[in-house]
């Protein structure tokens, strides 16, 4: 079960504080974490609430777009043409990503187009993200590589030595990721010798873990032949069943039994009353197969 892609910047708190679950109360949460934890080169649109456009004037009306990962991990960017995209990966943060990201949108709407955008202060007590775009769900695009940092001739200067350094080793490092559409949340990927499949668990840890006990019992954790629940990872208290698959089907064949699984999963989310004891066991498996994302 590997951890991550392994191109992830190194993360660099500016204060000893941990928001355990920061993206609780987005419409979209479970999304939020797998682009923040998992997925390496996506983007989404982002939109502003109608009353920062208004308080913006003309500079509200830029378009904004949410990006996995910058260059060099860089906060934000101002296109020359007023677009923003801002970075959910960075070197830097205060321990809580909502506040991060809403401060760099609000940074980069006051940065002129085409100028760097300065590292926002700490957050602190500032906006959220549900204080600054309009919640819903995230229409992600999955990207197979970081050239869309470029953009033609309204990303950053591709003749910077520094840019170019950096996409070429995001490029290299980047590992297949196709977004699934039998579950939200859910990608496959291919890495050397196997494929994964991973899918951040939208409910409520312990519900989950419930959930997936019972099916643990019941041997229905599986996708097919084949495959095995390899572990799960804990990122921003959100469960991420992890599967080992055969490397060689590519992500569309796994869609049916995503789906299968999916509504094994809902059926034992509905299931009410004690664990029984072989439900108790695989509980505890699973919590000793369990890896927290920091």
């Amino acid at each position: 079960m590997s951890r991550r892609r392994k191109d992830g910047p190194p993360r660099v708190r500016r204060r000893d504080i941990f928001v355990p679950r920061p993206f609780e109360g987005l419409a979209d949460e479970a999304q939020w974490v797998a682009l923040r934890e998992l997925v390496p080169a996506a983007t989404a649109p982002l939109q502003l609430r109608p009353e920062l456009v208004a308080q913006h004037g003309d500079h509200g009306e830029r378009p904004v777009t949410l990006a996995t990962l910058l260059p060099m991990a860089w906060p934000a960017v101002a296109r020359p043409d007023g677009r923003i995209l801002v970075g959910l990966q960075r070197h830097v943060e205060s321990g809580d990503p909502n506040r991060d990201v809403a401060a760099a949108i609000l940074a980069a709407l006051a940065t002129p187009p085409g100028s760097p955008v300065p590292l926002p202060a700490e957050p602190d007590e500032g906006p959220r993200l549900a204080d600054v775009i309009v919640d819903g769900e995230l229409d992600v695009s999955v990207h197979g590589s970081f050239d869309f940092w470029l953009d033609g001739d309204t990303g950053p200067d591709a003749t910077d030595q520094s840019v170019k350094a950096s996409l070429e080793r995001a490029n290299e490092s980047i590992y297949p990721t196709v977004r699934m559409a039998a579950a939200r949340a859910a990608y496959w990927c291919r890495v050397p010798g196997r494929a994964h499949l991973r899918w951040v668990l939208p409910e409520r840890e312990d519900a989950a873990l419930t959930a997936l006990a019972r099916l643990g019992a019941a041997g229905g954790l599986k996708l097919g032949e084949d495959t095995k629940l390899a572990g799960m990872f804990r990122a921003r208290s959100l469960l991420v069943p992890v599967w080992d698959l055969p490397r060689e089907p590519e992500a569309g064949q796994w869609e049916e039994p995503l789906a299968a699984f999916a509504a094994r999963y809902a059926d034992a989310l509905g299931v009410e009353g004690d664990l029984d004891p072989a439900a108790r066991r695989a509980r505890q498996g699973l919590v000793g197969r369990q890896l927290t994302l920091r």
